[in-house]
C-alpha cells in the first residue's frame, strides 16, 4: 500500500499533472469572465440588431411533449460567441509574442565567451601599455 501512495505522490507532482491543474482552475475563472461578457454584453446586442430575439423561449408542441428547440439554439450562439472572442484573445496573444520575438530577433546575437575575454584583453593590454 505504502508503494501504491509514493507512486500516486510522483504521478501527482509531475510537472504536467500541477501545469494541467493550473490551467483547469485559470479556465473556470475564464469560462467566468467570457459567459459573463457573452450575456451582459454581446447577447443583447446581437438581440438588439436582430430585433430584441429571445431565442430561449422558442418552442413547439407536438402531443404532451414540448420541445425547447430555442434554448439548445441560445446555447450553440453562445458556444460559437465565446469561441470567437476566445479566438481573438488568442490571436492577440500570439500577435503579442510574434512582435517579442521579432523585436529579438532584430538584436545583435551576444558574442561568444571567447570574444568576450579577447576583447576584455585587449582593453587591459591598452590601458597597461599607456601607464
Amino acid at each position: 500500500m505504502r508503494k501504491f501512495f509514493n507512486e500516486f505522490k510522483q504521478f501527482a507532482m509531475r510537472g504536467n499533472v500541477l501545469d494541467l491543474a493550473i490551467a483547469v482552475v485559470i479556465g473556470g475563472a475564464f469560462n467566468k469572465i467570457v459567459s459573463s461578457l457573452v450575456d451582459t454584453i454581446i447577447t443583447p446586442a446581437i438581440g438588439l440588431l436582430i430585433g430584441g430575439v429571445d431565442f430561449s423561449a422558442l418552442s413547439f408542441t407536438v402531443g404532451a411533449s414540448t420541445f425547447k428547440y430555442g434554448l439548445f439554439v441560445q446555447n450553440v450562439v453562445d458556444f460559437v460567441l465565446i469561441a470567437l472572442i476566445i479566438f481573438l484573445v488568442v490571436k492577440a496573444m500570439n500577435r503579442f509574442h510574434r512582435r517579442e520575438e521579432e523585436e529579438e530577433e532584430k538584436l545583435p546575437p551576444e558574442p561568444p565567451e571567447e570574444v568576450k575575454l579577447l576583447r576584455e584583453i585587449r582593453d587591459e593590454l591598452k590601458n597597461g601599455s599607456r601607464s
